[in-house]
């Protein structure tokens, strides 16, 4: 099963991190939520886990085309994209992949609106 786009970056994690929200920006994604997993593990149940972040992206005119065919859509919004220390030293950037994620609706607009976010998404990475 396909669950996303990735690519390896040997950069620095912060330095990852600023690029991956830097090239999101660039295709009209905006982040409107940041898990810092690593964090939560630690406090909830005090276990060392590596460094990951999940960005939630948002790129408003597809949300908007989305929320308007299908408003439970909601429930699949926003698109993740992962930033995470590898055991090799190399970051791992990481995208959801949305054709997937929003096909189990099967609806034509939506595919369209997927396909969109997806080359975006991808454009990203592939910057990074």
């Amino acid at each position: 099963m396909k669950l996303g786009y990735h690519r390896d970056v040997e950069l620095p994690l912060e330095e990852a991190e600023s690029r991956v929200r830097a090239a999101l920006q660039e295709q009209g994604f905006g982040v409107l939520t940041e898990i810092d997993v690593r964090a939560t593990l630690k406090k909830k149940l005090d276990v060392d886990f590596r460094p990951y972040k999940i960005l939630g992206a948002c790129h408003p005119p597809s949300a908007l085309k989305a929320l308007s065919t299908v408003p439970e859509i909601g429930l699949m919004l926003p698109c993740n994209v992962t930033v995470s220390l590898n055991d090799d030293g190399t970051v791992r950037v990481a995208a959801v992949d949305a054709e997937a994620m929003l096909g189990v609706v099967e609806r034509q607009e939506l595919a369209e609106v997927a396909a969109e976010v997806n080359r975006s998404l991808q454009k990203a990475i592939d910057s990074i």
